[in-house]
């Protein structure tokens, strides 16, 4: 009997040390555009204005009951498509030379090292991977970044229309916010019944314009107060609403569209639980960028800026050792993920040195007493936007100094305890100012990151060698076409927006030429 005792104790302990040795599942959420309080989730923990009073999303809530808010965790860049390549590599975009949209120099020299798809194999063969959904990377293509099972690589032009590009996608799937997850769902399932660990990234084409979602859950925000932030409830029928503001601004489309990623996301919570896997797998909901609308506040700026609004992200993760409802301020980036998904699924050999990341293992285990280390210590964010304000920034500790790269001014901010960005310290703390912008430049000139000047002659060329004239063409055929069907509302609108490019691009050409010529006047031209 004794023995008989001891054979079975000694069967439940190997038992327990291989299902303890199991490797773990990663699933990211990738929402397109979600501003940092635009969820219900209070992203600073008893400040209600770091929520929506609005919007509506319990299954985020659930994500963040049962484990960790993470209120300060950056996106690579204000922009998608630098932040996406530079979270597939663990490189800031700056090492990548994909700082804006244009992938002109990455398309010259590819600077990635490896992928998550391919770090996860080399820590472990095993590991199937998955991506659905937007992907908008031009320096790589999902196969060749070590993903098994693909959709892509697609730009935003799926998320509103059919294969054909042309008929826009059905009422019930809209931004395809159910079939991406319906396929992801398939895709856990095969992995589970094949016993294998896995990634899965759903990069919804959502919250991005155009914005679309259900009838159903359109009538049901119709029907609620808007709350402190968007003002009084808009009583227009939605038939009278114009294209424009329908697609771009209209409060309660926006709202729906956000709710209907939040069912989605509901719907893959519970297959995760129905699989049996939720005990070993993460689970990361973030964002690429900063909201495009109206949920940032009360951080500054939002898409397309530096300002926190534009890069810190409403960001959730549960998982094996999350502590459930915490919350950690810790500064994280997504150029982190790499190497914390390599760490947690065992991987041991090491990887490339030129990697920026470091391991979120400890905070996500210990919260803000946890650290990360990183092969690049500061958080260098840089944004030489061409059609825009280009800006660059270094965050170290609780200070992070911004820099202006055309009229090179300088602001400085505690955004430990000033979140908003209201109190510029730079003339308190000069000798901190110089610094970080010292730090931040001889980063900048270590990877040999892009110039704002290098840039602006790369979108001049591209302007001169074809967009410019493809753009009057375009507009030429839709006026034609108006001109046949004047009535056409929507026609109509797409010929105010052909318009209105043109005109833009026209004066980008301008202004972009003038720039440059300053720069080089002044001798900066290839200084960042």
């Amino acid at each position: 009997m004794k023995r008989s005792t001891c054979i079975l104790s000694v069967i439940a302990l190997l038992a327990s040390t291989s299902s303890a040795a199991t490797p773990p599942n990663f699933v990211v959420v990738y929402v397109d555009d979600l501003g940092w309080a635009e969820t219900s989730v209070e992203m600073i923990k008893g400040r209600p204005d770091t929520r929506s009073d609005y919007y509506q999303t319990p299954n985020i809530e659930r994500i963040a009951k049962d484990g960790m808010v993470l209120s300060s965790c950056y996106s690579p860049s204000a922009l998608c498509a630098p932040s996406r390549n530079s979270l597939l590599h663990g490189m800031t975009p700056s090492r990548l030379r994909y700082t804006v949209l244009s992938a002109v120099e990455a398309k010259k020299q590819y600077m990635g090292q490896i992928t998550i798809p391919l770090s996860l194999k080399k820590a472990n063969p095993d590991y199937r991977t998955a991506h659905f959904g937007k992907w908008h990377n031009e320096s790589i293509k999902p196969t060749e970044a070590g993903y098994d099972v693909t959709d892509g690589p697609n730009g935003n032009g799926p998320g509103d229309f059919d294969d054909d590009r042309m008929t826009h996608l059905p009422d019930g799937d809209p931004k395809r916010i159910f079939s991406l997850t319906d396929n992801s769902i398939q895709f856990m399932k095969d992995q589970v019944a094949a016993e294998k660990p896995f990634y899965l990234q759903l990069s919804h084409y959502a919250m991005h314009i155009w914005h679309d979602s259900l009838k159903e859950t359109r009538e049901k925000y119709k029907k609620l107060p808007k709350g402190r932030k968007y003002g009084k409830q808009d009583d227009t029928p939605e038939e009278d609403i114009s294209i424009a503001t329908y697609n771009h601004g209209w409060i309660i489309n926006y709202a729906a569209m956000l709710d209907d990623v939040d069912r989605a996301t509901g719907t893959l919570l519970d297959a995760i639980y129905q699989l049996g896997i939720a005990d070993n797998t993460y689970v990361i909901l973030t964002s690429d960028n900063g909201g495009g609308f109206r949920g940032n506040a009360p951080l500054k700026g939002g898409k397309g800026s530096l300002y926190e609004g534009g890069i810190r992200m409403p960001s959730f993760v549960r998982g094996p050792g999350i502590k459930s409802g915490s919350y950690c301020d810790v500064p994280v980036v997504q150029w982190d993920f790499l190497q914390t998904f390599y760490d947690l699924a065992g991987g041991t050999r090491p990887l490339p040195a030129d990697l920026d990341g470091g391991s979120l293992r400890d905070v996500f285990e210990n919260g803000n007493k946890g650290t990360v280390e990183r092969n690049t210590e500061a958080l260098v964010f840089h944004f030489p936007w061409h059609t825009g304000e280009p800006e660059s920034v270094i965050r170290r500790g609780n200070f992070k100094l911004r820099k202006d790269l055309d009229s090179l001014n300088v602001e400085l901010f505690d955004v430990t305890n000033d979140i908003t960005e209201k109190h510029d310290l730079s003339k308190q703390m000069p000798e901190l100012v110089k610094e970080l912008d010292r730090l931040r430049s001889d980063y900048l000139d270590s990877v040999d990151a892009e110039t704002v000047t290098l840039i602006r002659r790369n979108y001049v060329e591209l302007l001169e060698g074809g967009w410019i004239e493809n753009g009057r063409k375009r507009l030429a055929r839709l006026k034609a076409e108006l001109a046949a069907d004047p009535d056409n509302k929507q026609k109509a609108f797409k010929v105010d927006v052909s318009q209105n490019h043109v005109d833009f691009q026209d004066r980008q050409l301008k202004r972009s030429t003038e720039l440059i010529q300053m720069h080089e006047k002044r001798g900066t031209a290839d200084r960042n």
